[in-house]
């Protein structure tokens, strides 16, 4: 049966990756009760900017201490993958300056409705860990 072997990413490969990608997984408490929502997003001069409409998500990510935000990309073939955990504080973009330059980013929404409201989560840690198959290819995440 063949092995498999984790590996550590470093933070500039994380960052490389999350912008690659558009939708990730920001998980929040809500009511003490963890949550987990997909979400559109960019990332910003260090930061992740997340399109929101208002509510449960948008008032739990704001009004709690910190976030977690979860990109991954898996091949279930392969059984290889990459997964990035970013954790920090989320806080709401209400500055009218920054709120259009969050709006010029064109964070495609995939949900119908309006999504007017932007996150900004303040990175705290970046981690990234990578799976991979011994013996098989490289996943694209490894080639630099």
């Amino acid at each position: 049966m063949p092995t498999s072997e984790i590996r550590e990413l470093p933070e500039d490969r994380c960052w490389e990756l999350l912008a690659d990608q558009d939708v990730g997984r920001l998980a929040v408490a809500v009511m003490n009760r963890p949550d987990i929502f997909p979400v559109n997003y960019v990332v910003d001069d260090g930061s992740i900017i997340v399109r929101s409409a208002p509510g449960q998500k948008f008032a739990a990510a704001t009004l709690g201490a910190a976030v977690a935000f979860e990109v991954d990309t898996l091949d279930e073939t392969t059984k290889t993958g990459w997964s990035i955990v970013v954790k920090g504080p989320a806080e709401s973009i209400e500055n009218l300056a920054d709120w259009i330059k969050a709006k010029d980013l064109d964070i495609e929404h995939w949900a119908p409705g309006s999504k007017q409201r932007f996150l900004r989560i303040t990175p705290e840690t970046v981690t990234g860990r990578v799976i991979q198959r011994q013996g098989a290819v490289r996943p694209s995440c490894l080639i630099n």
